[in-house]
């Protein structure tokens, strides 16, 4: 069996642990090939946010790629996958997918995927909203993109930052259709 293709991209909002979740969910999978894309900045804010480092994260991925790879897989569409998330997806991503400006491989990539049908999941990672987000978090959703903001919920009563987290990270497996045993359902128990 041939794992199936899931291209994480991490931007540089604040949100690190719920990027951290996503790898450690998708490298776990033996059924999933996690394909990473880590941007300059979100190597900084990973550092800021978390005990886990850059070359930690990529190690869980069988690829990882400069933000500046225009050449790499993702950035072509005869290069299949099964779904790419974004997450934290920074207002200058949104802004730049949103709008089709695809100046780095995050960008490029999130357009292949929207041009290909394939399923981009976009999570935000900002408060508050201004109209310009607003516009651009619509622009991207009629474009064909999925938007989960990173707003976790409660009713499982979480306990720690990594079980919201995983509540944020089982919602966007969710959308690609991704069996995962990331924290509780509603009325799981």
């Amino acid at each position: 069996m041939t794992a199936k293709r899931i291209v994480l991209a991490v931007t540089g909002a604040s949100g690190m642990p719920y990027a951290v979740a996503l790898a450690r969910a998708i490298s776990a999978d033996p059924g999933l090939s996690l394909h990473l894309i880590l941007s300059e900045a979100a190597k900084k804010v990973l550092e800021l946010e978390s005990d886990v480092q850059a070359p930690e994260l990529e190690a869980l991925a069988q690829a990882s790629y400069s933000q500046h790879d225009l050449a790499a897989g993702p950035a072509s569409g005869s290069w299949r996958h099964a779904g790419m998330i974004v997450c934290p997806c920074s207002m200058a991503s949104l802004a730049a997918i949103a709008n089709g400006f695809g100046s780095n491989l995050i960008h490029r990539a999130a357009d292949v995927t929207l041009k290909e049908g394939r399923r981009l999941v976009l999570v935000p990672r900002e408060t508050p909203f201004n109209e310009i987000h607003l516009k651009n978090l619509l622009a991207a959703k009629q474009a064909g993109a999925d938007i989960l903001p990173a707003c976790p919920g409660f009713y499982s009563r979480p306990q720690t930052i990594g079980e919201l987290a995983d509540f944020i990270a089982a919602r966007a497996l969710d959308l690609l259709d991704i069996p995962h045993n990331l924290g509780k359902r509603w009325k799981d128990g």
